[in-house]
């Protein structure tokens, strides 16, 4: 008998598995041979506190000093950078205010990142405050949490079926029982609500391709902040000595082991090179991931309001990493009755209950 088993192996069930780990006794259950297989896995690992919905943006400041100091730290300086065309006006004034980012001169954007083209970059506009975040490192660190708490992290143990409460009897490959489940299966959580019988909240998995380029005109590109086209219709980033580069898609999908799109890639890879001078002459491998939401684009963090004793951890979209320290403590707070941190607006904003409505 645990008191959690938790459904999910990426970022969402390994950090509410390291919390909860200090309340009670933790399985942690992964259908993949590895932990972060798929989401986690193929994030652009920003840590972007002005990214997002307003409770999305709470999760994130209240999440930095977990990402900053924690185990020596897990981000390293990295900025943002939103540049735009002469007829994207409109949409770069939105978007600066909406990301928090400081106009700058055009010449001081091409100081920054040389490779921009001057007869069709018209505005630029500049933050530090986005950061790389060691996703790696901290799937690790979560993972040794639960371990060192006594908890146990099993992979290959895909979930077949989940009966009672109170206990709940969980069937992956063999029976365990829990006084608690925890659903992080991120695309899947809602065919996993379907296995305990619990109604879904309506996630819909948007697949998001990438593709990694060498480094452009053998450019040292460490020190580049990350680019972001207007109505983040692409995006670039550096990443070990060469560049990613996003359509920044957002394709609805069924769960799934998911592939780029090549043609959605070859549109965003062709708006990117509109706004360098510096031509893609090679893809060097790509990729695509899940993004997870509910209809308003929100986590939905807390006791299902009809099940108590199912949990959801679920619809982090592309916030997961940079969320995941506040919303492990938040759902921790809220199982054992503790005050959360968050003022209880954003407790409201973030919980299941307001998808029943």
């Amino acid at each position: 008998m645990f008191d959690f088993v938790i459904i999910g192996g990426g970022v969402a069930g390994l950090s509410a598995g390291a919390v909860l780990s200090e309340q009670g006794s933790v399985l942690l259950l992964e259908a993949e041979s590895a932990l972060g297989y798929h989401a986690s896995g193929r994030s652009a690992a920003m840590f972007e506190p002005n990214y997002g919905a307003t409770p999305i943006k709470a999760l994130s400041r209240v999440s930095e000093a977990y990402h900053r100091f924690e185990n020596g730290g897990y981000l390293t300086p990295r900025g943002l950078m939103l540049v735009a065309r002469a007829d994207q006006k409109a949409q770069f004034d939105a978007d600066v205010a909406d990301l928090a980012v400081r106009p700058i001169p055009v010449a001081q954007g091409m100081e920054r990142v040389p490779i921009l083209n001057p007869s069709v970059l018209a505005f630029a506009a500049y933050h530090d405050t986005a950061e790389d975040i060691d996703t790696d490192r901290m799937l690790q660190d979560f993972a040794k949490r639960i371990r060192a708490n006594g908890g146990q992290v099993v992979t290959g143990a895909q979930v077949s079926g989940i009966a009672g409460q109170g206990p709940w009897r969980v069937t992956a490959g063999e029976v365990y029982e829990a006084r608690l489940v925890v659903n992080a299966a991120g695309a899947w959580a809602d065919k996993i609500a379907a296995l305990a019988g619990v109604d879904p909240i309506g996630l819909v998995p948007h697949r998001r391709s990438m593709a990694r380029i060498p480094a452009p005109g053998g450019q040292d590109v460490q020190g580049w902040p990350m680019l972001m086209g207007a109505g983040e219709t692409w995006y670039a980033k550096p990443d070990a000595g060469k560049l990613l580069i996003s359509p920044a898609d957002a394709e609805p999908v069924a769960p799934q082991d998911a592939y780029a799109d090549d043609m959605v890639l070859a549109e965003g890879i062709a708006r990117y090179q509109e706004m360098v001078t510096e031509q893609v002459t090679r893809v060097e491998n790509n990729w695509a991931g899940l993004r997870s939401f509910v209809a308003d684009r929100v986590l939905v963090l807390g006791p299902d309001p009809d099940v108590a004793d199912f949990i959801w951890c679920a619809g982090q979209g592309g916030y997961g990493f940079q969320t995941a320290p506040a919303a492990a403590r938040l759902l921790a707070d809220i199982v054992t009755g503790a005050q959360p941190e968050l003022d209880p607006e954003m407790v409201a904003a973030l919980s299941p209950g307001r998808l029943r409505r």
